[in-house]
């Protein structure tokens, strides 16, 4: 039977299931064939916090969306054209997020009374007419896996885990994606075990035969390869890309890794990544509780290492201390924060931007820090390597600000050359013959302390978190020295505002009277609505900050060459409070705290708004100059 193939220029498909049906490896694999294809991609996987949530009910639904293109996208989208509904409680959980004329492939085997009752319905949707606005698509999932693999020495409930193989072959035919792939990581993946890789590659085989036999699928749909620059390409998601950034600073800078950790959602992949690196030189500890895992980085960093903690909101909390301790003794140390929704435990698999003010005045005294934080996936490598290159040239810990969008989020990645990366080399102190070496003697540039590896002969200095007198590193409790001491860690952070690329603003012709400003996570979203507007004809400027503490030189400036300024954050405003107390420009917050990432289209209405609300321009501020 030939098939009518159409073409499409983007899909958003949503695999949703049972916490146990393996809606995330599903959602991983065809991933990777949409990558191996040349699609550009973004994903959003969102799964319940607990191991295993009570099967079949709404607390458990797992899904994992992915929105691919032939062109340039950039966020996961607002809703899916496809849902892959494995279970009444996905479908219920998810039918809200779904447009009217949208796909729906159903698992018909799960719509048992007891399933449908566990989610609150009293009869099947699918043999009434509430789903009469969707193209619904009713396949016995379940039952032509089984079917598929009666051949194979399994049990009835072995044979149906291979479900979601039997899916991802029918969505593969029904989208054309390779599957040579997914084919050669089932049988790595179960190498141990043949006949197990064996029963998966055949329910993979039969989903994809029965969309090319089936009538009910009479359409295929093909999204051709997007063009991308010159390069070598992989997919990745943002904790991947960030445990190899930390690799890269430590190749680049020729410094040991050591990475003291406590696993924790959703940090805890960095671990799991930088474990694998051991012939790099990387170490990694699995400590016993957050305090211990930053207070054994602090000490590898004293020892002549790059130090590196991981952790989300919560052990933030607890390190506190430590990261003051790495203040005040002015070592370098990394500190990753993969934020999640708080307070205390609060949503673990749920993505937040709500550590910002912790991060800035979350320790005791006066105790700055840098902070960066990227904006996609794949820049977490290169906010990684920034981190490290703050780090270890000013002597100071950096607090770096991913969170769980990006952490758990894939797009295509042009992995660099080596010729591209920054030469990020420092030297450590080393005693000079008739000289007194002095600990807390400073570079006039960075104001940096030297580095002085302990056991060198002739660099012995005290270290600890009593504060210290000036040069010398005694301890001193002398006022004037305090006060002195005080100013000149501040002053060597505000430094770094000249050593950081200025604010950038894309704004075409110059024209426009709002600017859209944003930080980490939110920059995908807000730039996919900043082009809906100006392909509606409107103006709007737009920025977004890498560099938090200290602030590029040239953010008061930009802030004030515009009418009025959005900002958009997954918090209440945190960003805005800083913005707002130092350049005393009044920003408009639009603030979410739903765990989830903005949509585009909300944004786009809410830039819109402030558009119009701007009164007609002076004649002499028609022409003004906006910075760039």
């Amino acid at each position: 039977m030939t098939k009518h193939v159409q073409q499409l220029d983007r899909v958003i498909i949503r695999f949703a299931g049972d916490s146990g049906d393996g809606m995330q490896l599903t959602g991983d694999r065809f991933t990777a064939e949409t990558a191996g294809f040349g699609n550009d991609l973004s994903t959003l996987p969102n799964f319940p916090a607990e191991i295993r949530a009570p099967a079949g009910t709404l607390p458990g639904v797992s899904s994992f969306q992915l929105h691919f293109a032939d062109h340039d996208i950039l966020t996961p989208g607002d809703a899916p054209d496809v849902l892959v509904a494995m279970n009444p409680a996905a479908l219920k959980a998810n039918l809200g997020d779904l447009p009217r004329g949208a796909g729906i492939i159903v698992n018909v085997d799960e719509f048992t009374k007891r399933n449908l009752q566990k989610v609150g319905y009293g009869a099947s949707p699918l043999e009434d007419d509430s789903l009469a606005g969707w193209r619904v698509h009713p396949v016995p999932l379940t039952s032509l896996t089984v079917r598929a693999l009666e051949g194979f020495d399994l049990s009835k409930k072995d044979a149906e885990r291979a479900k979601n193989m039997f899916a991802l072959g029918l969505l593969s035919w029904l989208y054309h994606r390779p599957v040579e792939a997914t084919v050669r990581f089932v049988e790595t993946r179960f190498a141990g075990r043949p006949d197990i890789a064996k029963a998966n590659v055949a329910a993979l085989q039969a989903g994809w035969n029965f969309g090319e036999t089936t009538e009910d699928f009479s359409v295929s749909y093909e999204v051709r390869p997007a063009p991308l620059a010159p390069g070598i390409y992989r997919t990745v998601t943002g904790n991947t890309a960030l445990a190899y950034g930390l690799v890269t600073a430590s190749v680049r800078s020729g410094l040991p890794l050591f990475l003291g950790s406590y696993p924790i959602t959703p940090a805890s992949d960095i671990l799991h990544e930088l474990s694998k690196h051991k012939r790099f030189g990387v170490r990694t500890f699995q400590a016993e509780d957050e305090i211990a895992g930053v207070g054994a980085a602090l000490g590898a960093a004293f020892g002549g290492a790059l130090g590196v903690t991981t952790t989300s909101g919560p052990g933030v909390a607890l390190k506190a201390e430590t990261v003051g301790l790495a203040v005040t003794t002015e070592l370098p140390l990394i500190v990753v924060d993969v934020q999640r929704a708080g307070p205390s435990t609060g949503m673990p698999t749920k993505t937040e931007q709500t550590d910002l003010l912790m991060a800035m005045y979350g320790r005791n005294g006066e105790s700055p820090l840098p902070i960066v934080a990227p904006s996609t996936p794949s820049d977490c490598f290169d906010a990684a390597v920034e981190a490290a290159r703050l780090a270890v040239k000013y002597r100071t810990p950096v607090m770096l600000l991913s969170d769980g969008y990006l952490a758990n989020g894939s797009e295509p990645w042009a992995i660099p050359s080596a010729a591209e990366l920054p030469d990020l080399r420092v030297p450590y102190a080393v005693p000079v013959p008739g000289r007194e070496f002095l600990p807390y003697e400073r570079d006039p540039v960075t104001l940096a302390r030297p580095w002085a590896i302990p056991g060198t002969a002739g660099l012995e200095h005290r270290i600890g978190g009593i504060e210290k007198a000036d040069g010398t590193g005694n301890i001193s409790y002398d006022p004037a020295n305090h006060d002195k001491m005080v100013r000149l860690r501040q002053a060597k952070i505000d430094g770094i505002a000249q050593d950081i690329p200025p604010l950038e603003v894309d704004d075409p012709d110059g024209g426009a009277r709002v600017l859209v400003i944003g930080w980490g996570s939110t920059y995908g979203p807000i730039a996919a609505a900043v082009r809906r507007i100006r392909r509606s004809g409107g103006k709007v400027a737009q920025a977004h900050l890498r560099h938090l503490n200290p602030l590029p030189a040239n953010t008061g400036e930009v802030l004030r060459s515009y009418d009025k300024v959005l900002l958009p954050e997954i918090n209440l405003g945190q960003l805005a409070l800083l913005l707002r107390a130092r350049f005393l420009v009044d920003i408009i917050g639009h603030n979410q705290v739903r765990g989830l990432p903005f949509k585009a289209g909300e944004l786009a209405g809410v830039i819109q708004d402030v558009i119009d609300s701007c009164a007609p321009a002076p004649v002499s501020d028609r022409e003004r100059t906006v910075p760039r």
